[in-house]
């Protein structure tokens, strides 16, 4: 069945409008956003979120394989739904050493890994320079690998503690072989909100600056998003808005990836989610970020499951192979530490799409269509 058929079998007609206006490949409001969040028709709202994204990545399904370092959870934003950043004195804290982490890369890009995702926590005795020395070690070992590291939270409190601005940050990172940035640290934007789980961390303003100068120094970044803890609807859509309008300005963002709230270990608290709330994020993600060309489904996060059926809800990417994430680890997922790439591969096909291994850029490395 065709998705303009179903708007016939959808009695909501205000849902129905939103429905005519996706076919029609009109822009959708604030509102529209809000009111499907508030809806029950979750097949329906997965049904125009795929066919939004067919349109835009056909059937076919991303992964990458790559690594995720955690050089240190010691960490001066002591944030209360953060598991795992902890203060110097804390018997959990670590910091990883230098031939460390050149060993956790060197064992990836023998597997034939392509990309280095590197983000910690924010030690207090840490200066700009230590943060510069890990990527251009890196980059010198190991010059075929991409390098995406260091979220807008961790650019601006290298230029909280340096006096120096964003611009010339950036320029030296890249000097020294930064070509990415994640998503992280985003949170959700609304002061309201921030001013509860993230009081001291760059504010909603300051992590969009981040980003704009990003991209206007030609470094594409990410975006992301944590929700299903403390925040309405409301204002999962204004941060979603801001995203948008900052996309229509530079078109530097690859891909928008909501973050489920993991509570365990949190001061925070909470409950964990439910599917058909993770479910209906992804698929209104995907029909408000109408500039974004991708949505992450990340399986450690959401769980294999359920970033699974993601991908027939409007997501089109699993992220990767990971290997040791510790960040959401810390807050009681019990997704596993990594995936092979045969596994994300069948994965994807048996959520009946075709598996492609992508680099950093979403430019495509191997298709496996059979």
């Amino acid at each position: 069945m065709q998705v303009s058929e179903l708007l016939e079998y959808v009695s909501d007609k205000r849902l129905r409008s939103i429905g005519e206006k996706v076919l029609k490949g009109e822009r959708l409001s604030f509102d529209d956003a809000v009111y499907m969040f508030y809806s029950n028709e979750l097949t329906f709202i997965g049904a125009l979120a795929e066919y939004v994204n067919r349109k835009k990545n056909g059937m076919f399904a991303y992964f990458i394989v790559n690594r995720q370092i955690n050089p240190t959870n010691i960490c001066v934003y002591q944030c209360s739904f953060c598991a795992f950043g902890v203060v110097k004195s804390d018997p959990r804290a670590y910091e990883m050493s230098l031939e460390e982490i050149l060993k956790k890369v060197e064992e990836t890009y023998a597997q034939g890994g392509r990309e280095i995702h590197m983000v910690g926590g924010l030690p207090p005795h840490w200066k700009v320079e230590d943060y510069i020395r890990l990527v251009r070690e890196i980059k010198k070992a190991f010059p075929k690998i991409t390098i995406k590291a260091w979220t807008a939270v961790e650019i601006h409190h290298m230029s909280k503690i340096s006096g120096r601005s964003y611009e010339d940050i950036l320029k030296e990172l890249i000097d020294a072989g930064l070509e990415v940035l994640p998503g992280g640290g985003a949170e959700i934007f609304s002061e309201r909100v921030r001013k509860i789980i993230a009081p001291y961390k760059a504010n909603a303003e300051e992590y969009l600056e981040v980003h704009r100068t990003a991209h206007k120094l030609g470094i594409p970044t990410n975006a992301t998003m944590l929700y299903g803890h403390i925040e309405t609807y409301e204002e999962r859509v204004e941060h979603m808005l801001k995203l948008r309008e900052l996309q229509d300005e530079t078109g530097g963002f690859q891909v928008f990836i909501p973050l489920a709230y993991w509570p365990e270990g949190t001061r925070l608290g909470g409950k964990r989610t439910s599917s058909v709330d993770d479910l209906k994020t992804i698929a209104i993600s995907r029909l408000f970020l109408d500039n974004f060309n991708h949505i992450k489904a990340y399986w450690i996060t959401l769980g294999e499951k359920i970033a699974q059926i993601a991908l027939n809800f409007g997501a089109d990417d699993l992220d990767g192979t990971i290997e040791e994430e510790k960040i959401v680890h810390s807050a009681g997922t019990k997704s596993a530490y990594g995936h092979s790439k045969e596994k994300l591969i069948k994965l994807i096909r048996d959520a009946q799409k075709i598996p492609v291994e992508r680099d950093t850029f979403y430019r495509p490395v191997s298709i496996y269509s059979s």
